[in-house]
């Protein structure tokens, strides 16, 4: 059943030596391909990483040694406004991609592109680990790879066959995401202080990496600081200024 696949989902950070054949790749692609898009641009690419040595250096780069060295499959997910450019130029136009909705166009339709790519891949048995740590080194990345103008790196994704097995992390309650016709932030105080002996509870008991936290405390840790400040200047040297 569908939702039981998506309420079962864990990342998965270490995998078995078997990699996913580049057929078993393009068919997850296709699969990701039919996610909605807005205004159907598909503002999206996708960069499958099979040399080795970018394999390494992409470890390096995003500080996933383990990730990246064990996967059967290692996918860079762009924004890609590149192609739409070259569509524009067939019907001799040119197109303005500087605004911020139109990075905001690029976000959403490939996060929608690699959310579909992953749910396939857990249909079939593998597992995945998303990797924000792509934005760590966006420049270099987007060299490494041969990236274009109005292509920008927005995350990996790893998939192969599990070597290991982690508990589902329990999630907000539903009370606290859906709000019925106005938004209600009163109700939080008392959700979240649940949510944060829930979440206790799990780290401490978990079968590794046990810890004694709050999700209330990382959360505040996590944004009290300013993080990754350099990508505003890398998005508008790709093209995306916020206009």
């Amino acid at each position: 059943m569908v939702i039981e696949l998506l309420t079962s989902h864990a990342s998965v950070r270490k995998y078995k030596d078997v990699q996913l054949s580049k057929e078993e790749v393009r068919e997850l692609i296709r699969a990701g391909q039919h996610a909605a898009s807005s205004h159907f641009v598909q503002a999206y690419s996708v960069i499958h990483v099979t040399d080795e040595e970018k394999r390494r250096k992409l470890a390096e780069l995003t500080k996933n040694p383990k990730q990246f060295s064990t996967a059967g499959a290692a996918l860079v997910f762009c924004a890609d406004y590149c192609r739409l450019e070259k569509a524009a130029a067939l019907a001799g136009k040119e197109i303005d991609y500087s605004y911020a909705e139109n990075m905001l166009v690029g976000a959403t339709d490939v996060a929608l592109f690699a959310q579909n790519v992953v749910v396939a891949a857990e249909s079939k048995g593998y597992g995945i680990c998303y990797i924000g740590g792509v934005r760590n080194a966006p420049q270099e990345i987007s060299d490494l790879l041969g990236l274009p103008d109005g292509v920008a790196p927005m995350f990996a994704v790893t998939i192969g066959v599990p070597d290991e097995a982690n508990e589902v992390k329990p999630r907000l309650p539903v009370e606290a995401i859906i709000h019925e016709d106005t938004y209600d932030a009163e109700k939080y105080d008392e959700l979240l202080t649940a949510y944060d002996e829930t979440m206790n509870a799990y780290y401490q008991n978990r079968g590794s990496n046990q810890k004694d936290v709050k999700w209330s405390n990382q959360m505040a840790d996590f944004l009290s600081s300013p993080r990754r400040t350099y990508m505003k200047e890398f998005l508008a040297k790709r093209g995306f200024k916020f206009n």
